[in-house]
């Protein structure tokens, strides 16, 4: 038998599954996004309507933008601060082994456990941590219900999504600081190089291939959020926490507007397409 022949018949499996499951859910999406459904109601084609309907309607104008300044605020917020941690974790003794696996074990959670332990946080009564600690330091006119205001909710979120997902940004920055050969930085040593220098000239460097790694995981990741949301806030108050997946959610399952629905995710989807193509193309052209 040839080579490519028991190739094809080995990885067949997989493919199977990764069309049932991914690629028909997809076309179907598509499908749909084309139709006009609600509820137990017969589907009615409508072509684009969906999508006109879509960008004529604020609700879905506003959530594009609040869908942008989460994006971007969650990705600068958890990158940098995976950054940050990792370039902590490298140059601490061997003696703070300990406290550095409770930092990295602390991210390991899941974003709705992560939700719940926020929501005790951002509680606006006296239980909630934070105002309880603005109470005890004296500062209690700057208490606030955080999640139940519009102008204080989204970055209530952010700040609590932004901790979430710190974990992969600091495995990444931390393994790219680690694959540093240990000769180089001897060599710097020797060349008397001090921490500073070390940090500008060797270390900011060369973690940048985790950082880029890392901004584009969590850019794909914040595009698709759901459960921190669904947890803290449900979207509320007055909408004003919804990003496009939830917008997806609402539309499709509580409000029973499918083909509305799937109109909105196939949006969402050419938006992750849009930024996964750079990454797609460079990584196709650094295979050949």
């Amino acid at each position: 038998m040839p080579e490519s022949a028991a190739g094809l018949i080995l990885i067949a499996p997989v493919l199977v599954l990764f069309a049932v499951s991914v690629v028909y859910p997809l076309f179907d999406t598509i499908r749909l996004s084309f139709y006009d459904i609600k509820g137990l109601g017969a589907p009615r084609w409508i072509g684009i309507g969906n999508y006109l309907k879509l960008f004529a309607d604020p609700a879905f104008r506003k959530t594009i933008w609040t869908t942008v300044i989460w994006t971007l605020a969650t990705t600068s917020i958890s990158v940098g601060l995976g950054w940050l941690l990792a370039m902590m974790c490298s140059f601490a003794p061997r003696a703070t082994l300990p406290f550095r696996v409770m930092i990295f074990a602390a991210f390991g959670i899941s974003e709705a456990v992560s939700a719940f332990m926020w929501l005790g946080i951002l509680r606006p009564d006296q239980s909630g941590l934070l105002n309880a600690l603005l109470g005890a330091i004296g500062l209690g006119q700057f208490q606030h219900a955080w999640l139940g205001d519009p102008n204080t909710a989204l970055w209530g979120l952010i700040v609590a999504a932004s901790w979430a997902q710190v974990g992969l940004p600091l495995m990444l920055c931390f393994a790219s600081v680690q694959s540093i050969p240990k000769n180089v930085l001897e060599a710097a040593a020797m060349d008397g190089a001090g921490p500073r220098a070390m940090m500008r000239y060797i270390m900011m460097p060369l973690s940048m291939p985790g950082v880029r790694v890392a901004v584009f995981i969590n850019l794909l990741g914040s595009l698709r959020a759901f459960d921190i949301i669904y947890v803290l806030t449900g979207g509320g108050p007055v909408r004003s926490t919804e990003t496009v997946g939830f917008f997806m959610y609402r539309e499709s399952m509580t409000q029973f507007k499918l083909g509305y629905g799937a109109a909105a995710t196939v949006i969402l989807l050419v938006a992750v397409f849009v930024i996964s193509a750079p990454a797609i193309i460079q990584r196709t052209a650094g295979a050949r």
